[in-house]
């Protein structure tokens, strides 16, 4: 394990919605690296499994994976009570679950844009919830990280009306339950990246239509106006989060911290 200073979550038990892959699994790797036991919670089972199989070999900590589809009513609950059951308690809650289907909303039905509510802000609303109750039961305070987006506050393309729609809305509720858990010593914060490298980008834009050479050309153009020149990865949003979840974050609550390479400058 490295030594992560300041920055050591050696000892806290962690819970990562949509972990299995992308930036979920760059969350619970980094996690992980920096001391956290991890609870990896994904509607791939399978794939839950694999990644926490590799964090236990890589990173000697205890990591543990749930199938689960975070928009059914008891799911906040259930991660809670099995993070408790497999590693003592709750100390850590990294939203991350979330779709971004492109469809412009000329073409959106009702069922659709239902879906992407339910799964990017109503889930993550009722497990902070539930989180945010386990944290106060047991009185030693906690950190809730919620998956934001750059969409929330630019539309970076065509179809997405949805989806930063929810991401708007993440950003807002990450503020009201800030004010809400400061008292109880549980700070609420949110990450916002901009334009990262995983396969389901790929998928989702090749699901849109795109040809591969579309998809190249967007992706070029995008990461032209980049400052720091280059496409972000999961890590980069996972070290984001070990600083936001350690004590050199003890002092900040309520805050939407940008990982996007300065995209949101240009």
């Amino acid at each position: 394990m490295s030594d992560w200073g300041p920055f050591s979550l050696a000892g806290k038990n962690s819970i990562i919605t949509g972990g299995a892959t992308g930036i979920g699994l760059g969350i619970a790797e980094s996690l992980a690296e920096a001391g956290a036991n991890t609870l990896i919670a994904d509607l791939d089972g399978a794939g839950a499994a694999a990644s926490a199989t590799r964090i236990r070999e890589a990173y000697g900590v205890r990591a543990e994976a749930i199938e689960l589809d975070v928009t059914s009513p008891d799911a906040g609950e259930a991660l809670c009570a099995a993070c408790s059951q497999r590693f003592g308690g709750v100390n850590i809650v990294c939203n991350n679950a979330g779709v971004y289907p492109q469809v412009p909303m000329l073409k959106m039905s009702p069922d659709l844009f239902d879906k992407i509510y339910r799964l990017n802000l109503r889930a993550l609303a009722f497990i902070s919830k539930a989180a945010g109750n386990k944290m106060v039961e047991q009185g030693t305070g906690g950190r809730i990280i919620n998956i934001a987006s750059i969409d929330a506050f630019r539309p970076t393309m065509i179809g997405l009306a949805a989806y930063g729609a929810t991401k708007g809305g993440v950003v807002m509720f990450t503020k009201n339950l800030a004010l809400e858990m400061a008292s109880v010593g549980v700070t609420v914060n949110a990450i916002a990246p901009g334009g990262i490298s995983t396969r389901g980008s790929a998928a989702t834009m090749l699901e849109s239509g795109m040809s591969a050479e579309q998809m190249n050309a967007w992706t070029t153009a995008f990461t032209a106006r980049v400052p720091l020149g280059r496409i972000g990865t999961p890590r980069d949003v996972g070290t984001a989060a070990v600083f936001l979840a350690s004590a050199a974050a003890d002092y900040i609550t309520g805050t939407i911290l940008l990982v996007d390479g300065g995209y949101l400058l240009t």
